[in-house]
């Protein structure tokens, strides 16, 4: 009881977003830009935050909730969660680059390898990245420090969730299932 009140816990919540492009990852943005929490606002009466960040520009899989133990979880580098990028660059992937970024790119006195480097398409500007690091703008640093720029960047996947199924700019809550494979750890 508080101020006679019984006292209830939260219910959890945890959103999948499409995050669309021109929005950035916050909960308040002194410049007035247009948020991810703006997108949600109308979501749950619950009080929620974002699970990491995406640029402004970048795209894909953002997971939002209020339990702040997966949310510690899914971030903490120690756990490493698995993420996938679409990366487009601005000209193709030149073979030597290429070698130089699977043999690891130091960013931030931190050596990067990348798990996976793929080419789903006929040519070697679009890139698909499967990578464990959670430092800040990673892809685009990796791309930057061998003399490429990205030009577009969307995040597929993110500790095994996807966007299928969720148009950009929109959401959906997760599944029991998912949350509880989240919270077990079942994801990568």
């Amino acid at each position: 009881m508080f101020h006679d009140q019984p006292v209830r816990r939260e219910r959890k919540v945890y959103l999948l977003l499409n995050k669309p492009k021109n929005t950035v990852t916050t909960t308040d943005d002194p410049e007035e830009r247009r948020t991810v929490m703006d997108i949600v606002q109308n979501a749950c009466s619950e009080r929620i935050y974002p699970v990491g960040r995406l640029d402004r520009n970048t795209t894909g899989v953002l997971l939002l909730t209020n339990d702040g133990d997966l949310a510690a979880k899914l971030t903490h580098p120690k756990f490493g969660k698995k993420k996938i990028y679409a990366v487009t660059l601005d000209r193709d992937l030149e073979e030597v680059d290429e070698a130089i970024i699977r043999n690891g790119i130091v960013l931030d006195d931190e050596k990067i390898v990348p798990d996976a480097l793929e080419f789903p398409k006929e040519d070697r500007k679009h890139i698909g990245m499967e990578i464990h690091s959670g430092q800040n703008r990673v892809v685009r640093r990796i791309f930057e420090k061998v003399g490429y720029k990205v030009t577009a960047l969307d995040r597929v996947s993110f500790a095994g969730l996807t966007k299928k199924n969720v148009s950009r700019g929109r959401y959906r809550f997760l599944t029991p299932k998912e949350v509880s494979m989240l919270q077990m750890g079942a994801f990568e």
